[in-house]
């Protein structure tokens, strides 16, 4: 196989690996509320942090013994399509009647198969670039970013099709799931691990990264991933059904915005494709601390235009909140990866990385849904219609950005940046 022609398949894997998510995260809120489950959507956000703390450790442990990485990602999606496509299929027959129990059965274990695909999807596209001789540092990033795309052209799909409020945004994520599941059986073999040498269960896991909270800096750094983890999937939640809600006003109902919260949402994950590229310059020029707190009050940006915008003539907020997203988001998750990696040892560099997602999106997120769920039970789906659930929203929207304040105002002070910390540098 060419490596030009590897590069080709391994890019169209990443376009429909992040096509499934794309196709009901930030739509699914949409279709909870207007179904009369609004008060349960924090769940179907916080179950994905809840997997993510054990099946990708444990479906890794099966990729590295016994079962090439392809073919498990084929496993999983199958899995993973079949129940999200039985979710859906369950949601059309109730209608309106649609019930919380089975939906969110259904649901989860979909969600539990797929979050292991991540992972896989990376190991896949390692090995068979490092196995016909190409660089990962160079070669990945270019693949990686059609996953972004991916995800953006089902959000769009769902978007102007008029899936964003109807059961279809989950059919269609689980027909791309079992395409996967397909495709995943024809890709470069991932040879399994033949190594004799025994691992406990915890060294698996990566649970023996955890010692790395022995040392102050990198304790306090983890636990401030896990704080600001919890504002990682609030806005995925609940921008869709908030921004959805302005169509019951008259005086936005024909607004574009009202009417195409996907849309504008995907303005998001576009800023997401760029602002990974001024990673490396401000890892280099301001260090790990700063950047941090860039992101921080990024968050608070994000989530205070929220509340300050509307579909109307406040549109410009909704869309400088999205601009901002790309700097919450990537200047938090990728350079805390990095972050990661250079202070932790070859050994460990692997479970460390699986600490950090724990703390985020696992931890971080879990919590952060959760809270989030039960504040805005309390301001929007427990009080009045029209005008009132508006503001119940802003309401919402400003205790978030203060949140994300004190903690942006924590972390500078508790903090201490090593001094003579090695600039960032690329990997041989």
């Amino acid at each position: 196989m060419s490596q030009q022609f590897l590069k080709f398949r391994l890019t169209v894997m990443n376009f429909l690996e992040f096509a499934v998510w794309g196709a009901y995260l930030t739509s699914l809120g949409n279709y909870l509320g207007s179904h009369g489950l609004g008060q349960h959507i924090g769940w179907f956000y916080v179950v994905q942090g809840l997997v993510s703390l054990f099946m990708p450790g444990l479906i890794g442990m099966l990729a590295d013994r016994w079962v090439q990485a392809q073919r498990l990602l084929g496993i999983c999606h199958l899995l993973a399509g079949g129940f999200m496509t039985w979710a859906a299929a369950y949601a059309l027959q109730a209608g309106d009647a649609v019930q919380m129990t089975p939906l969110f059965t259904l649901y989860t274990l979909s969600v539990a198969f797929y979050m292991p695909t991540l992972a896989l999807s990376n190991s896949v596209a390692f090995t068979g670039l490092t196995r016909n001789g190409l660089d990962t540092i160079k070669d990945f990033p270019p693949i990686r970013i059609f996953g972004t795309i991916g995800f953006i052209c089902t959000m769009l799909a769902v978007n102007f099709l008029g899936f964003q409020s109807t059961p279809h945004q989950m059919l269609l994520s689980g027909c791309i799931s079992l395409l996967l599941c397909l495709y995943a059986f024809t890709l470069p073999t991932c040879p399994t691990n033949q190594s004799t040498q025994k691992k406990s269960l915890s060294e698996s896991l990566g649970l023996n990264a955890f010692s790395l909270f022995k040392e102050r800096r990198m304790a306090i750094f983890f636990i401030f991933s896990m704080l600001l983890g919890i504002c990682l999937q609030i806005t995925n939640g609940y921008a869709n059904p908030f921004i959805s809600s302005f169509a019951d006003i008259p005086i936005y109902a024909d607004t574009f915005g009202a009417k195409n919260a996907n849309a504008l949402i995907s303005l998001s994950q576009a800023s997401e494709t760029c602002c990974i590229l001024l990673i490396p310059f401000f890892m280099k020029r301001f260090g790990i601390k700063r950047v941090m707190m860039i992101a921080m009050l990024a968050w608070v940006f994000r989530f205070g235009l929220f509340g300050l915008g509307d579909p109307g003539s406040g549109v410009w907020m909704f869309i400088l909140s999205m601009i901002v997203y790309g700097v919450a988001f990537d200047f938090f998750n990728v350079s805390g990866a990095l972050f990661v990696d250079q202070n932790t040892n070859a050994e460990m560099r692997s479970s460390a990385q699986g600490l950090f997602m724990i703390m985020t999106n696992g931890l971080g997120a879990s919590i952060g849904t959760w809270t989030a769920q039960q504040i805005v039970n309390h301001y929007v789906y427990e009080a009045a219609a029209g005008s009132d659930v508006i503001e119940g929203w802003r309401t919402c929207w400003f205790i978030f950005a203060a949140y994300a304040l004190c903690v942006l105002v924590l972390f500078t002070f508790v903090f201490k940046e090593r001094k003579g910390m090695k600039p960032l540098k690329e990997k041989a």
